[in-house]
């Protein structure tokens, strides 16, 4: 599939091999002191640094006594990479600090590197029928070896400059699993982290190449904005949004009515779908406030023709309520918990 560096798999950190720094400006003499007072042997090439290690606990300790004896100001002109015994191709250069960001939790740059991830299902339902609309799709660990939570693996990616290569295979797997569990109608709700879309026609390309491989209907796809992402860039997002949809693709809004993802944006963007926070989902029965944004959210997305998700249902009194004031579709602890397979049967 069509990739570049941000999306390339990186060698394999083996216990020996090589590493490589480079100093970004006129002078170098910052990293050649250094090594000097931490009396380690090098050689230099091209003004390339490089510095042969013999375990990983080795280039550990090595960077991370980097770290604290050099100023923040040369740290931040440096940058890095490695290479393995067995295998010479090293990835491009990073900066220092996602370097020994990766090299710290080497667990979680495997988990990535060799896709030791599956997707679980949590179903969707139609408030109109009571029936299956659809499932998100939400990573999940395969490997006892290599253990994860899924925002610490996201947060991970996205301080070691890893967030391109997960979120592409995170799209790339739903789209795959979604292809052997769910029948064609079926929508599939998929994350994506905006930052990781450097240019939507280029890195989107792996994803289209993915429905067509996996012979998935566009029309079942919704991908959504993940909810820990701070929408910075509404221009960015608009173009991703179009390129999505001009490929018959939808695209949702997540956590509509909390931190960033307010009305403003709703009405800016105009997805597809938009989904409503769980904070304002929680016991809206009870609480007149809320009841009052949800219904404002209602308002603009009928004027927009943007069909609402009630996210975070755990309670009968909130699925009622929702149904009652015209929301579309609900997600959530009562009437589903994320797994491994589609639900067979509704006990709601």
């Amino acid at each position: 599939m069509t990739s570049c560096d941000y999306c390339t798999q990186l060698p394999d950190i083996e216990e020996k091999g090589r590493l490589f720094l480079y100093y970004k400006g006129e002078e170098s003499i910052a990293i050649e002191n250094q090594l000097k007072i931490m009396n380690r042997e090098f050689s230099v090439d091209n003004s390339i640094f490089c510095i042969d290690y013999q375990s990983i606990e080795d280039v550990l300790t090595f960077l991370t006594q980097m770290h604290e004896l050099l100023p923040m100001q040369e740290q931040s002109k440096i940058y890095g990479t490695w290479s393995n015994k067995t295998n010479r191709r090293f990835s491009k250069m990073v900066s220092f600090s996602e370097l020994l960001t990766r090299i710290n939790h080497i667990d979680f740059v495997t988990v990535i590197n060799h896709r030791l991830f599956t997707q679980h299902l949590q179903p969707i339902i139609s408030l109109e029928n009571d029936e299956i609309y659809g499932y998100e799709f939400l990573l999940r660990q395969t490997n006892d070896d290599f253990p994860f939570q899924p925002g610490k693996l996201f947060s991970f990616s996205q301080q070691a400059g890893l967030q391109s290569m997960l979120d592409s295979q995170a799209r790339i797997s739903s789209i795959e699993i979604s292809s052997s569990l769910l029948e064609t109608g079926q929508k599939r709700f998929i994350n994506f982290l905006p930052s990781s879309i450097y240019d939507p026609n280029h890195c989107l390309k792996s994803t289209f190449k993915a429905v067509e491989q996996f012979h998935v209907d566009p029309s079942d796809l919704v991908f959504e904005v993940v909810e820990t992402e701070k929408i910075e860039n509404i221009a960015h997002l608009k173009t991703i949004f179009q390129v999505y949809q001009a490929h018959g693709i939808h695209v949702a809004l997540d956590d509509l009515g909390s931190g960033y993802a307010t009305v403003e944006v709703l009405q800016e963007l105009k997805p597809d779908f938009a989904k409503i926070d769980r904070h304002l989902i929680d016991h809206c029965d009870e609480d007149k406030n809320k009841q009052g944004k949800i219904k404002q959210i209602i308002e603009i997305a009928s004027a927009y023709d943007i069909t609402l998700l009630a996210e975070g249902i755990e309670r009968k009194e909130e699925l009622e309520y929702c149904k009652d004031v015209g929301i579309s579709l609900a997600q959530g602890f009562y009437i589903g918990k994320p797994n491994p397979k589609p639900i067979k049967e509704l006990f709601l």
